[in-house]
């Protein structure tokens, strides 16, 4: 169950290609996957060849806790269709599945495709993401690529992320302790300085074991600067990630380095959210869309395989390189809830990779392992420091607000939640947001009147309000037309909804009915839907907020996958304890909203 069999298709697809001939396809479909005409492993010469095993996995986020709630699952579809939730993640127990992983390899390398760090929960974003990368060097990473997240406090603090030093105004954290920065190489190829065009941290990484040697170039998305903010960017460019890689792909070749691997933080979208379904289906690459689709088809062949991000979503494809030939591209999900094994057959003598001997799999990060030790040892030591700050008052209420609690469709923590991001989204530098969306789900716990602790009765700690939002989600504004906004409505009680609704949480001035003694899409009530007592429009655009798992089209919301012209704005968790901050205080509390934005009809 932890993992898709590795996938080896590659040399029956160029054998049937080639003739063109059904005889020849069913020849090789009799033999063993990966095998030739003899029975043996494909591409495979005694004594010439060895299997190098690498190991990678894409947008850990600084989750070194495991994720909670659905955010820390994955789906496994068995044979039969059913499908399973597993509960993934955390570094404990990434760590002990990668160590078992490499246990009786010896060529066996591990990267990474980019947002490491950023977007973080709060064990380490609280101290800048300095804990995330200190269980990256334990975890024993070899290199990684930058992602756009990489950039959030800038390419300064990028910087120090690699090379180490204290914060410069957090300072250090620990007494007596420097952060020492990365073990591994962050691979930035495609982000140079605008003054000089050079590359602001190394372009590639030559990893060498015992005479085999294989290039990794690292890049993120060109677009980059579109979903950073300006300031993270500051006197940066954004090169082509086909032209850059192309062009350091020539680089290591003229150092004799012909086996090559591409990490790209940018992704695709398979057509099953199972971690394990086969993309390869009908044809190479068929089940996954999006931007590394094609990236992978204008790549130059020299490179062997694609390890991608960006997208959280798990994907093992062969798309075809620019001379037809499948190449493998790969996506371990996020946050560490999956990663990927590789075996790439190195050619001692043409010191390249036998592409059709190479074979993937997912695998899951389960949680019934042992707990690495060290890991366990790293996550108390950061939460002890963490302590004062989780005991931080963010603001006052003056009863319980329920939202986990509320068994009502529309919750009160809820709308206090959307009505939170519709204030820190709305003003024109920030995304002009014209209405808020929530997700349920997202939404972990009630904010509680009693004290937690010594803060006193309606305090609202850091602590508490990290408790109702947990997962960092980063915010996003975009444009949806009316009928976008209103199909997204109706998905909330239709399609893989209907038995169960998903009712999203509204920001104030924004109403509709919903009568639930009908059926699907016919449940939202026709010209019920008003934005400030006006009808929405559905030929008219509408700026609108929510979390970047809402705007990904996550809980059955694939309209809202379709919002155009995106921002991404701060952490939902730091837009609604600021929203605390401005809008309460001891002598002035927030009351429980009275949630009457949506009118039921049971």
């Amino acid at each position: 169950m932890s993992a898709t069999p590795k996938k080896n298709r590659a040399a029956r697809r160029i054998l049937a290609g080639a003739a063109g001939l059904a005889t020849v396809g069913a020849m090789v479909a009799a033999l063993p996957a990966g095998a030739d005409d003899r029975g043996r492993p494909a591409g495979h010469h005694p004594g010439r060849t060895v299997d190098v095993q690498l190991l990678s996995f894409n947008d850990l986020h600084g989750n070194l806790e495991p994720p909670a709630g659905s955010s820390g699952q994955v789906t496994h579809q068995h044979p039969d269709g059913r499908t399973e939730k597993i509960d993934a993640g955390g570094v404990e127990y990434l760590a002990t599945h990668l160590r078992t992983a490499r246990q009786g390899n010896g060529y066996s390398v591990t990267a990474a495709a980019g947002d490491m760090i950023g977007g973080s929960p709060m064990l380490s974003g609280l101290f800048h993401d300095e804990p995330t990368v200190e269980a990256l060097n334990k975890l024993k990473l070899d290199v990684s690529s930058v992602g756009n997240h990489e950039f959030d406090e800038g390419a300064r603090e990028l910087a120090r992320m690699q090379n180490g030093g204290c914060h410069p105004t957090g300072g250090c954290y620990e007494e007596g302790k420097t952060f020492r920065g990365a073990n591994f190489p962050y691979l930035a190829a495609n982000v140079t300085d605008e003054k000089t065009g050079r590359p602001i941290l190394d372009p590639y990484f030559i990893w060498e074991r015992k005479g085999v040697k294989i290039g990794f170039i690292g890049v993120t998305l060109e677009g980059t600067p579109n979903i950073v903010t300006a300031e993270g960017v500051k006197g940066l460019e954004f090169g082509d990630e086909v032209e850059t890689i192309d062009k350091y792909t020539k680089v290591l070749e003229r150092k004799g380095v012909k086996s090559i691997v591409a990490l790209i933080h940018e992704g695709g979208a398979p057509a099953s959210a199972s971690y394990n379904y086969d993309c390869d289906s009908p044809g190479a690459g068929d089940g996954v869309s999006g931007p590394v689709v094609d990236i992978a088809k204008k790549l130059n062949p020299q490179v062997d395989a694609l390890v991608t991000g960006h997208t959280h979503q798990a994907y093992v494809c062969t798309i075809p390189d620019p001379s037809g030939k499948p190449r493998m591209v790969t996506s371990a999900s996020s946050y560490g809830k999956l990663y990927t094994d590789t075996t790439l057959t190195y050619d001692r003598r043409t010191k390249d990779i036998v592409r059709t001997a190479v074979e993937s799999a997912n695998h899951v990060v389960s949680r019934d392992v042992p707990k690495a030790a060290d890991m366990t040892s790293l996550i108390e030591r950061w939460n002890t420091l963490a302590a004062p700050i989780a005991n931080k008052p963010q603001g006052f209420i003056t009863a319980d607000i329920n939202g986990r609690g509320s068994t009502a469709y529309e919750k009160p923590l809820g709308d206090l939640i959307a009505d939170a991001q519709l204030a820190g989204l709305s003003p024109a530098d920030k995304g002009g947001a014209q209405l808020a969306l929530m997700n349920p789900g997202g939404i972990r716990a009630d904010l509680v009147y009693k004290a937690s602790g010594s803060e006193g009765d309606g305090v609202v700690t850091y602590g508490e309000a990290f408790t109702v939002q947990p997962f960092t989600n980063m915010m996003n504004v975009v444009d949806l037309t009316g009928a976008q906004l209103l199909t997204a409505l109706q998905q909330q009680v239709s399609g893989s909804n209907e038995a169960s609704p998903k009712i999203l949480q509204v920001s104030r001035g924004f109403t509709y009915t919903l009568d639930m003694t009908k059926t699907g899409a016919a449940r939202v009530v026709a010209g019920s839907v008003k934005l400030n007592g006006e009808p929405i429009d559905p030929a008219k655009s509408y700026r609108v907020a929510m979390n970047e798992f809402l705007a990904g089209g996550g809980d059955g919301f694939p309209a809202l996958a379709q919002g155009r012209n995106k921002l991404v704005g701060a952490s939902d968790l730091d837009v609604f304890n600021a929203y605390l901050a401005a809008n309460s205080s001891a002598s002035a509390p927030i009351a429980p909203p009275a949630a009457d934005r949506i009118t039921v009809i049971k």
